[in-house]
């Protein structure tokens, strides 16, 4: 069980540690754990969660150097679903084209992460050193974007590319202001429940067939993850999907 703390903060109060979340999914080498605490510690983050692993080796706690209690409070799971299902927001940083979703430069994935309200939690998202995330791990996000670099190969160390991120972050915040402008989202679990009620209903009109099926899922979590779902938006689509879709013609 995790202990929720309310981001209900008003402007003047407006942290960093309370609204952004960075989650490792399957880190292979202790070391990077330890490097991407330090980052956090560097930039004014403090929430890590860790999917995949039982423990932090010692390796870990050495690399993080002055950043130790981030590791100490860092909570670990199972599978990704866990790991997002409070936040509001999730995303996904990768260094690989994506046929089924939308890429979006780290610039203007920050600039989106501010134009919704304080309390939003967003989780940030990074795959393992190796293979980075799988498709099917990106389905957990709602914003996938790619850090710039001179070459494609190699890719970005995983500290180097969560420093690179939150320190993104953490310049824009102090040099912009969050309008608010968006409604709040519903929680990534909502979210995710909202998605698969639409795949089913998808796949009984035969939309969805066993020769599209990865595909279209796939660009169905992207543009309903890009969407990032309110609640008003939930109550129509529910509506639509329920309603328009079994209307007969």
């Amino acid at each position: 069980m995790i202990n929720k703390t309310s981001l209900g903060c008003q402007k003047d109060e407006f942290d960093l540690k309370r609204k952004f979340t960075v989650i490792l999914v399957k880190p292979e080498k202790p070391e990077n754990i330890g490097l991407v605490a330090r980052c956090m510690k560097n930039t004014g983050f403090e929430s890590l969660r860790v999917v995949g692993i039982n423990t932090f080796a010692q390796k870990s706690y050495l690399t993080a150097v002055h950043a130790k209690k981030i590791l100490e409070n860092a909570s670990l799971y199972a599978d990704l679903d866990e790991a997002t299902s409070d936040l509001n927001l999730i995303f996904a940083a990768t260094s690989k084209e994506r046929k089924n979703f939308v890429l979006f430069p780290l610039e203007e994935a920050v600039t989106r992460m501010f134009q919704f309200p304080f309390s939003t939690k967003i989780g940030l998202l990074f795959g393992c050193e190796r293979t980075g995330l799988t498709s099917e791990e990106l389905k957990s996000a709602n914003i996938t974007f790619v850090i710039p670099q001179a070459s494609k190969q190699p890719s970005y160390n995983l500290s180097s590319a969560v420093l690179i991120t939150l320190f993104q972050i953490f310049n824009y915040n102090q040099t912009k202001e969050d309008n608010g402008v968006r409604r709040e989202p519903i929680s990534r679990k909502e979210q995710e429940e909202c998605i698969r009620l639409i795949l089913k209903k998808l796949e009984g009109k035969k939309f969805i067939h066993k020769g599209n099926k990865t595909h279209v899922t796939e660009m169905i979590y992207d543009i309903f993850g890009r969407l990032t779902m309110s609640s008003r938006d939930r109550r129509l689509l529910l509506a639509l999907f329920s309603k328009g879709v079994n209307k007969r013609e």
